[in-house]
């Protein structure tokens, strides 16, 4: 997809403008706000048999750093772990938000348990707010995307990764958590590259009915329409939206990785946010991409955030999909899961066996979706 053209910017100025002070003032009020309400719904503290004891935990090197903390590569008892420093604020109120935050993602952590969900190993409060988890000796999704650069996954890795992150988001969804933060920097790649597992509840909250949620939280990009505010935002102005956005973000990750180009390439933040949010635009998929994964993509990123799939209903089409492809190659290592960018041969293939194998499976998905969406109009 091509930069949105500057005089295009020119002639909408007020419109980018108000994006552009609505992007500033969500961010002072996520930065106030530790990028939740300042309710918290649960419990308001931590259990103890999740504690673990903090002379027993020996930190090593910083391995990442973001908004909310440090991250660090350590040992409690005889396991080595990933240690998160979470930042302790330097005010009262700033102190107070930054506990709540952590407590809840405390109490997150521990509550889902999935093969793609990183394990949690314990926390402690003092004398730092640190949370342990299982150290994946992989890198992150979007370090090795750049790794194999200008060469593509083959589409059987692809898929098979984006199953992975489907089924922990159908996880969290299922206890009632929203991540609010899906993207490749959030996705670790087991050591034999074979599986993925999602990292980071920083931004994660449990989705309530009546409660109103921080808006402009998570990474512009990635963000679903809905999280953005197309006029400006009143000060801590909050707004509802639904786990469907994390669905959006899932549909611009598969894209990720069905293309290994980043979304909305060329376009600064405000651009992409600008193009998602008022021009309806979303990355352009390759002519040969297979129909099925066409239509997975594209239902999960449509505007009407009613009309997208749940998880649920996105793990059923990948694993369909998964069951048309001829048997796996041979090879092994980094090889087995690359194909080279411009020809795409792999995906040719795959594209005419699935328009054999799924067609019929394609038009009944098609039909269930447009009777969802016939039933919520």
């Amino acid at each position: 997809m091509s930069c949105v053209e500057s005089s295009e910017f020119g002639r909408n100025e007020s419109k980018a403008v108000a994006l552009e002070e609505s992007i500033k003032l969500g961010r002072r009020s996520f930065a106030r706000n530790n990028g939740s309400v300042v309710s918290i719904s649960g419990p308001l503290d931590i259990d103890e048999k999740l504690l673990i004891d903090p002379k027993l935990l020996f930190v090593g090197s910083k391995i990442g750093e973001g908004a909310h903390g440090k991250v660090y590569q350590g040992k409690y008892r005889d396991q080595i772990v990933a240690i998160k420093v979470v930042n302790g604020g330097s005010t009262p109120d700033e102190k107070e938000l930054l506990e709540a935050g952590f407590i809840r993602e405390v109490n997150m952590m521990s509550k889902v348990k999935h093969e793609n969900l990183v394990k949690f190993i314990g926390a402690c409060k003092h004398p730092l707010m640190v949370i342990a988890t299982e150290l994946l000796p992989g890198m992150s999704l979007k370090k090795f995307l750049s790794s194999i650069k200008p060469q593509q996954l083959d589409i059987r890795t692809s898929v098979s990764y984006a199953l992975d992150i489907a089924r922990a988001m159908d996880c969290l969804h299922a206890n009632g958590i929203i991540h609010r933060d899906l993207k490749p920097d959030n996705l670790l790649l087991t050591a034999n590259k074979k599986q993925v597992k999602l990292i980071d509840f920083g931004l994660a909250r449990e989705e309530t009915v009546n409660e109103m949620m921080t808006a402009e939280t998570g990474t512009y990009r990635w963000m679903a329409p809905e999280l953005y505010s197309t006029v400006t935002l009143r000060r801590g102005e909050k707004k509802h939206y639904t786990n469907k956005v994390d669905v959006y973000s899932f549909g611009i990750v598969f894209w990720e990785l069905l293309t290994n180009k980043m979304p909305f390439e060329g376009m600064s933040n405000l651009q992409a946010a600008y193009a998602a949010a008022f021009k309806q635009m979303r990355p352009p998929l390759p002519n040969d991409t297979p129909p099925e994964l066409v239509f997975i993509v594209q239902s999960c990123w449509v505007e009407d955030p009613n009309t997208r799939p749940s998880f649920s209903q996105i793990v059923r089409m990948l694993d369909s999909f998964l069951c048309t492809l001829p048997p796996p190659p041979t090879c092994t290592g980094a090889e087995s899961v690359l194909v080279d960018a411009p020809s795409r041969s792999t995906s040719a293939v795959i594209s005419a066996t699935s328009a054999r194998v799924g067609g019929k499976k394609l038009s009944f998905i098609r039909q269930l979706f447009a009777a969802k969406k016939a039933a919520n109009v």
